[in-house]
C-alpha cells in the first residue's frame, strides 16, 4: 500500500511547519539552547517509536529539519505506511545541536499525532478483515490539517472520504430539513434527483437516512451512496436485503455508533463503508522520542557543562 505523500500533502505541511515554527520561537528563537551550545556543537539522535503502531507523517521530519537555519539531516530508517515496534528506529537525525534541539518538538508533534491516526485506522482496517467493508474518515478533523490526517488514515490502510464540500455531495438532515421548508410533499428521492440534475453525472451523490422506510424511497432515484445513520445491526441487515432487491448498485456506508468493538459486527452485515470521525478527531498520540545515539549525549554534555556538573549528572 503506498500513502501517496504528494504535492498537496507537501504544501500543506510547508504550511503547517511554518506556522508551528513561528508560534515556538517568535523573533527570540530558542533561548535555552542559544544560552547553552555553542554554534559548533554537533549532534545525531534516532528517532524511535516508544510503542507499537503504524508511522505517518515520515517525510514531514525532513522538511522541518530543512526549514532551520542551518539545517540538519533526517535520514529515513522506515516508510510511511510500515508497522513500528516499541524500540524502532523510525529516522537519525544528525547535524548542529541546536538545531536538533530546536526542531525536535516540532517534528515530534507531527510525527506523533499523525501516527497515532495511521494506528488507529488500522486497528479499525483489522477489525473489519475479511470482509467487504471499507473503513473511511470524515470531515471531522482539525482546521488546516485536513489533507495531513486524511493522509494519515490512508497510512494506516483506510480510504478517505470526500475532501471537503466541493468534492462530492452528502445530503444530511438537516440539509433536508431546510429543503423540505420549500418543497412541502417532496420525498428524499426528489431531493436526491434535484441533486443530480444540479450538478450532473461527474459528482457522487451521498444521501443519509436513519430509517428502512426511507432507504426504500431514496433508493428510487439511484444515488451512488446512502449512508445509514445510527442503524443497529440487524437494520443494517435489513438494509442490504433491500438495497440488492431493488438497487444493487448503491453502495451502503454505516456510521454512527462505529467503535472498535462494533465494528466486525457492522462488516459482517454486508455493507461496503464504514466511516468514523473518531479516526481522526479521537485518535490517541504514537509515542515517539528523540533518542541521543550512544555515548553522545554524555560526550555532548561534558562538552558544554562545567567538570562539576557534568559529574553531578553521572
Amino acid at each position: 500500500m503506498t500513502p501517496g505523500f504528494g504535492q498537496s500533502e507537501r504544501a500543506a505541511a510547508e504550511t503547517l511547519i511554518g506556522l508551528a515554527l513561528t508560534e515556538d520561537l517568535s523573533e527570540a528563537g530558542d533561548l535555552t539552547s542559544q544560552a547553552l551550545i555553542s554554534e559548533n556543537e554537533i549532534g545525531e539522535v534516532n528517532v524511535v517509536a516508544r510503542k507499537p503502531g503504524v508511522l505517518a507523517g515520515e517525510p514531514i521530519g525532513a522538511l522541518v529539519f530543512e526549514r532551520l537555519s542551518p539545517p540538519a539531516k533526517w535520514t529515513a530508517a522506515l516508510s510511511d505506511g510500515e508497522r513500528v515496534a516499541r524500540g524502532t528506529v523510525i529516522a537519525t537525525v544528525s547535524g548542529p545541536l541546536r538545531t536538533l534541539l530546536t526542531g525536535e518538538r516540532t517534528a515530534l508533534n507531527f510525527l506523533t499525532h499523525l501516527g497515532g491516526i495511521a494506528s488507529l485506522t488500522r486497528q479499525f482496517v483489522d477489525a473489519a478483515a475479511g470482509t467487504r467493508a471499507r473503513i473511511l474518515d470524515t470531515r471531522k478533523t482539525h482546521p488546516g490539517y485536513r489533507i495531513l490526517e486524511k493522509y494519515a488514515v490512508r497510512c494506516g490502510g483506510g480510504t478517505n472520504h470526500r475532501m471537503g464540500l466541493y468534492d462530492g455531495v452528502l445530503i444530511k438532515d438537516n440539509h433536508l430539513a431546510g429543503w423540505s421548508e420549500y418543497h412541502r410533499g417532496a420525498t428524499l428521492a426528489d431531493a436526491v434527483r434535484q441533486a443530480q440534475k444540479a450538478c450532473g453525472s461527474g459528482v457522487s451523490i451521498e444521501v443519509e437516512v436513519d430509517t428502512l422506510e426511507q432507504l426504500e424511497d431514496v433508493l428510487k432515484a439511484a444515488p451512488q451512496i446512502v449512508l445509514l445513520d445510527n442503524m443497529s445491526p440487524a437494520q443494517m441487515r435489513q438494509a442490504v436485503e433491500i438495497r440488492d432487491r431493488t438497487q444493487p448498485g448503491t453502495l451502503l456506508e454505516a456510521s454512527g455508533g462505529v467503535t472498535l468493538d462494533t465494528i466486525p459486527e457492522i462488516a459482517r452485515t454486508g455493507v461496503e463503508r464504514i466511516s468514523s470521525g473518531a479516526l481522526t478527531h479521537s485518535a490517541p498520540a504514537l509515542d515517539i522520542a528523540f533518542d541521543w545515539k550512544g555515548r553522545r549525549e554524555a560526550c555532548e554534555i561534558r562538552r558544554v557543562l562545567p567538570a562539576n556538573d557534568a559529574n553531578t549528572r553521572e
